[in-house]
């Protein structure tokens, strides 16, 4: 009986203390941004353009030979934005976007469907040019002198409204090259998170030109506000924040900033396939080249800032003629369903670590019930009665044995008195009689140990699932990814626990029986600290085993002490 209680204790204290601890850096207060670094003219550099990336001098990046194509331009010679440059603000009924005339950059995305954490009547901003939380998407063309992000371009107005159309387009346009014409289009789309770029080119210039295109992520390395950087050492994962990379290949491929720092980023540079995202807790972003064709993905760091994007060549323009490129940009939440219609592998952004064979299709489940329950609560609730009738057979073969356990009570006791201090011929005799009555020692504890796996796997659905965040349940409840802001769960689930201890037959030493009285508080402070819908989980698994118990106890229980009493 001891050695049982010891297995299953260290257990579920492993367990929780791996989930308390991810837990607790998953809430940490982010680090305090790192100053602004300033350049020579006294500006910040968080107002810097990054370098351009890089193709090999007189090529077009396939490897036919082109003139005019410049090696390694870095147009970063200032960090101040052109003065005349302007703001554009979008609105549709998904997205609030701010575009910037200088280099026609995204420079704020506003998810009007999500609340802020903490604040129901702001909506997430998932990207802004803001000190301490910089990230904002850039675009250009390399080659011909053609405008990139440095490049400043003009806009029809400064204010566009999807109102009750489906579509709208917001057109800039630059003319700095002689001969040749650019236009750069967001395509924006009711209910979607996807924006997609066009450039549309107009080659009058005499020569033919074959330009580049490139598409990339800048930002800060700063975890997003509310989160902390690092992942669980447990699981493998946590908030990850930073650049991720998919190809048919080597598939998921996260880069972390320290890797970057260090010039050791190992991602797939060169393929014909896959997209380039920047992953942070609950959303994404990502470029999403369309069809197979050749492309180059990069990340590098610029002062305080990192860039990561994807670069595609434009087919050869005639003079006379003219040629376009289209590329996706995915900004929003990370709704796994709708992540894989619309590029393979966007789904993997939500990551599960080792654990994501259960945490997966437990997701899967969960949205299922949600589907006709429309409450994350409930759902959680019957989600865990389903979870119980799955694994009754193997409860109800441990509470037996419980039972048994507690009719031996009294046999224990009293070679308990017959041994005194000799533990060795205590632990013998106790073997034998567990041998006589055919009992297993250790068979209370194979329910713990089978759904702790679940119970984990949960833990990460509930903590990676952006469908849970902001989920309310009843009354107080108003977030189940967040804890409980006056810990009735917990305090529940501890008496709950209390319950239980005592349904199940007392440990014969005193020091353990007092150890097993003070877990069920340690454990509730603990889960003070765990999500909602986490405790609600807990709580439910532990009335639906009292009930179990009891029900085990009143009838085997009986029938155990008759045995019992005949020998």
């Amino acid at each position: 009986m001891d050695t049982q209680r010891i297995i299953a204790l260290v257990v579920f204290s492993a367990s929780s203390l791996f989930l308390w601890e991810a837990w607790q850096k998953h809430n940490r207060p982010p680090a305090p941004p790192p100053a602004p670094v300033t350049t020579q003219a006294g500006n910040s550099a968080l107002n810097a353009v990054a370098t351009v990336p890089t193709i090999p001098s007189g090529t077009n990046g396939t490897g036919a030979a082109v003139a005019n194509v410049p090696q390694a331009q870095n147009v970063a010679t200032t960090s101040e934005a052109p003065k005349s440059a302007q703001r554009i603000s979008v609105q549709t009924d998904t997205l609030q976007v701010e575009l910037d005339t200088q280099g026609g950059d995204v420079r704020k995305v506003t998810l009007l469907k999500h609340p802020a954490r903490g604040d129901a009547n702001h909506a997430f901003s998932l990207m802004q040019d803001k000190v301490g939380a910089y990230f904002i998407a850039q675009s250009g063309l390399l080659g011909y002198e053609l405008p990139t992000h440095a490049a400043l371009w003009k806009a029809t107005a400064t204010s566009f409204d999807l109102g009750s159309n489906d579509k709208l387009n917001v057109i800039l346009t630059n003319n700095d090259v002689a001969g040749i014409s650019v236009s750069k289009t967001y395509m924006f789309t009711r209910g979607s998170y996807v924006v997609d770029i066009r450039y549309d080119i107009k080659n009058d210039s005499g020569a033919a030109v074959s330009p580049r295109a490139y598409f990339q992520f800048l930002r800060d390395g700063n975890p997003p506000e509310g989160e902390s950087a690092g992942s669980n050492p447990f699981t493998g994962i946590a908030t990850f924040t930073g650049p991720a990379v998919y190809t048919e290949a080597k598939k998921f491929q996260k880069v972390s900033f320290t890797d970057i720092d260090k010039s050791k980023q190992d991602h797939v540079k060169e393929s014909t396939d896959g997209w380039l995202g920047m992953v942070q807790h609950y959303f994404v972003s990502a470029w999403l080249p369309q069809g197979s064709g050749e492309r180059k993905f990069f990340t590098q760091k610029y002062t305080t800032l990192y860039s990561a994007g994807v670069s595609v060549p434009i087919s050869t323009i005639a003079s006379g003629a003219e040629g376009s490129l289209t590329m996706p940009l995915y900004i929003g939440p990370q709704e796994q369903d709708k992540l894989n219609k619309l590029a393979p592998g966007l789904g993997l952004v939500v990551d599960y670590g080792w654990l994501k064979v259960l945490a997966y299709p437990m997701f899967v489940v969960l949205s299922w019930i949600h589907g006709i329950l429309g409450n994350w609560g409930w759902t959680i609730i019957l989600f865990t009665i389903l979870l119980k009738v799955v694994f009754f057979p193997l409860n109800q073969k441990a509470g037996k044995s419980m039972a048994h356990m507690k009719t031996m009570t009294p046999k224990m006791e009293a070679l308990k008195a017959r041994y005194g201090d000799d533990k060795m011929k205590l632990n013998q005799a106790m073997m034998e009689m567990y041998k006589t009555e055919k009992i297993n020692p250790l068979g209370g504890c194979l329910p713990i140990v089978v759904q702790m796996p679940f119970f984990i796997s949960l833990y990460w659905v509930l903590l990676s699932a952006v469908e849970l965040r902001n989920a309310p349940w009843i009354g107080w409840i108003a977030d189940l990814s967040t804890p409980d802001p006056f810990y009735v769960l917990p305090i529940v689930m501890g008496a709950s626990m209390i319950i239980q201890t005592k349904l199940n037959p007392a440990p014969a030493d005193p020091v353990q029986a007092k150890v097993m009285m003070v877990l069920p508080v340690v454990f509730s402070i603990m889960f003070f600290f765990f999500p909602s819908g986490l405790v609600l989980y807990w709580t439910m698994q532990n009335i639906l085993g009292i009930a179990q118990q009891w029900y085990i106890n009143k009838t085997f229980g009986v029938v155990d002490a008759a045995k019992v009493a005949k020998r």
